[in-house]
């Protein structure tokens, strides 16, 4: 499997886990909100944060903005979105306050033009969502910026995965097996998934993006199934109003996934079976009986 390089880090089976905090709109709005979360994130030890980026009126259509829809910010559907949406102004907060930590940022471009506008903060990686992996016309112009592309594979099947790397190509790309609910449970998950797509693509790092509520399954994503780049929800609380609220971790398990994902490497060790340096004072006090070894 190859490896590839996004920021200061790389990703691959060499490579320390490349830890994603998926802010998506979970700073419903707030750009205060948003600064919090990426504080939190860097606090935690996440690698990078990640957005979510929309041209409302491509993404949705009049009929779907107009619905009715009580909300923060109106009477209707199309209130919600753009008062979820950030403009050039916010992002270049976000763009200067991610400098300032010394933590990577990028988005899930929805639409064509939303690529573009990403481009011009020079973003060290597009993100492409599940619901944007059969986009054909997105992948090929996300592929054209050069940078290197991350893909959820929710709602999708192999069939058209497989198809959506021949589009992108197998260099400089990241997929992550992903169950799009939210949020997701236990018994949906199939992490068994990666070990699928580690062996139908034997080049390519594979990761995995969870909308569970626990940290476990994405613990066992990396320590079973070798995940190289873990993906999750975060919130500064559940209880926040907000779709994908409820699928995100607060800081407390922020902080202790990353300390438990950074722990899984030295837990695993290097699989030779010898007699530790440790070991030696142990068995010489233990030990009253060694008539195996003579054998050997």
């Amino acid at each position: 499997m190859s490896s590839i390089e996004i920021g200061k880090k790389r990703i691959g089976d060499s490579d320390p886990t490349y830890l994603i905090a998926e802010i998506g709109i979970n700073h419903n709005g707030s750009i205060e909100n948003a600064f919090n979360l990426i504080r939190n994130a860097k606090v935690a030890g996440f690698d990078a944060v990640k957005f979510q980026k929309r041209t409302i009126e491509i993404v949705y259509t009049q009929a779907e903005l107009n619905q009715e829809r009580q909300n923060v910010f109106g009477a209707t559907n199309g209130d919600l979105k753009r008062g979820l949406e950030f403009g050039f102004s916010e992002y270049e907060k976000i763009n200067k306050y991610c400098q300032e930590l010394d933590i990577d940022w990028f988005a899930s471009p929805w639409d064509l033009p939303s690529v573009d506008f990403l481009s011009e903060f020079n973003v060290p990686a597009y993100k492409i969502a599940s619901a944007s992996m059969t986009d054909v016309d997105l992948l090929r112009r996300v592929r054209e910026t050069g940078k290197p592309v991350i893909v959820s594979t929710g709602m999708s099947s192999l069939s058209q995965i497989t198809k959506m790397v021949e589009i992108l190509g197998d260099n400089n790309l990241v997929l992550m097996h992903t169950v799009s609910t939210y949020p997701a449970k236990d018994n949906t998950l199939n992490l068994s998934a990666i070990k699928t797509l580690k062996e139908t693509f034997p080049t390519i790092p594979i990761g995995y993006s969870g909308h569970e509520v626990g940290l476990l399954p994405s613990l066992v994503a990396v320590a079973k199934y070798g995940a190289v780049c873990v993906e999750r929800h975060i919130t500064l609380d559940r209880s926040m109003w907000g779709s994908d609220q409820s699928a995100s971790i607060e800081l407390e398990g922020m902080v202790r996934l990353v300390r438990d994902i950074r722990q899984i490497p030295q837990l695993i060790g290097n699989g030779k079976k010898q007699i530790l340096d440790i070991e030696e004072p142990v068995m010489k006090k233990l030990r009253r009986v060694d008539t195996l070894t003579n054998l050997l």
